[in-house]
């Protein structure tokens, strides 16, 4: 069966197993403050990007923790996640997703990453990179969302770049495996601008100021 007709199915019913990982191991060096515990909407932060994740449906949802790991278990929900501790969170997020990709379950078909701080991405889009990496021209082994203005999560990935995905390093290196593999990613067109992340105070206050605008 192809990922495409049904790429959210979960573990246990026949058909590809996929898995979302958060990146949330972020020291908020920055912003001064954890980022994940920013509140937000009735919650904080990561609560609103573990709703997203819950409606994807995934077989497995890996949590990657690092600055503030103590904190964000004692203040969100993380029921439904494999929590993982990523020591070296100083290093970049490839030290998070090679920390993440140990804890998968070992006949996981396609991964999505997700970013911990970024609550704009939705489960429809989701669904759009999984399906886009089987096409009836062939298996594609990336999947990125085509936005107006620009590229950006959620990002999917095959079983076979997964060795690649581990072997990564430093804070912007997955960006750089897109470009090495070129012929292996495929765009899929999502309405609208990138989904905010936050990274400063100002990236905060536009975030606020876009939630309010939406209500």
């Amino acid at each position: 069966m192809p990922l495409g007709s049904d790429p959210l199915r979960a573990a246990g019913s026949p058909g590809p197993r996929t898995a979302g990982i958060i990146l949330a191991a972020g020291g908020s060096r920055r912003l001064g403050r954890p980022k994940q515990l920013l509140p937000y909407g009735a919650g904080v932060l990561l609560d609103a990007v573990l709703a997203a994740a819950r409606d994807c449906a995934f077989g497995q949802t890996v949590l990657a923790l690092g600055g503030a790991a103590a904190e964000v278990e004692r203040t969100v929900d993380t029921s439904g996640c494999d929590v993982v501790l990523n020591p070296d969170f100083g290093e970049g997020c490839a030290a998070s997703i090679a920390t993440a990709l140990a804890a998968l379950h070992p006949e996981t078909d396609a991964v999505v990453l997700l970013l911990g701080d970024q609550p704009g991405v939705r489960a429809a889009s989701v669904r759009a990179v999984l399906g886009a990496l089987h096409t009836p021209a062939g298996a594609a082994g990336i999947a990125v969302c085509r936005y107006d203005d620009g590229v950006g999560h959620p990002l999917a990935f095959s079983r076979r770049l997964l060795p690649e995905l581990a072997a990564l390093h430093g804070d912007k290196a997955v960006w750089k495996l897109l470009e090495q593999r070129a012929d292996d990613v495929v765009e899929v067109r999502t309405p609208g601008p990138v989904p905010q992340d936050v990274d400063t105070e100002e990236d905060y206050r536009r975030l606020l100021a876009g939630l309010q605008g939406a209500v």
